[in-house]
């Protein structure tokens, strides 16, 4: 988009406090035991189990503020929650790479 000057974010909230998660969200009375390992999202819309920790009308603020900002931020994370797994993948990703240090390198044409 940028050779047509258009700034371009990826938004990526964490969970919010929202009707759909809490309310909305309708969930069939017979689970299959097949999809067991997928039965996490339960805990997620038990209020019981506590509250998500975003606010939504702050994570819409902030996405229409950031509208204005030149350039463009590329990413912008929204929610403590939402940071911290982004930090945790990334930096498990970074010591993927760096551990490729030697590998990287043993692909390089070799001068004589």
């Amino acid at each position: 988009m940028k050779p047509f000057n258009v700034g371009v974010t990826i938004v990526e909230p964490g969970s919010a406090r929202t009707d759909f998660r809490y309310g909305g969200v309708k969930v069939a009375k017979n689970l299959i035991p097949e999809y067991e390992h997928a039965h996490g999202f339960l805990t997620m819309i038990d209020v019981s189990k506590g509250l998500a920790p975003g606010d939504p009308a702050a994570m819409a603020s902030r996405i229409i503020e950031s509208v204005d900002q030149e350039p463009a931020p590329k990413h912008i994370a929204l929610g403590s929650q939402a940071l911290r797994q982004i930090l945790e993948d990334l930096s498990g990703r970074l010591a993927g790479y760096c551990s490729q240090i030697e590998l990287a390198a043993s692909t390089d044409v070799k001068e004589l």
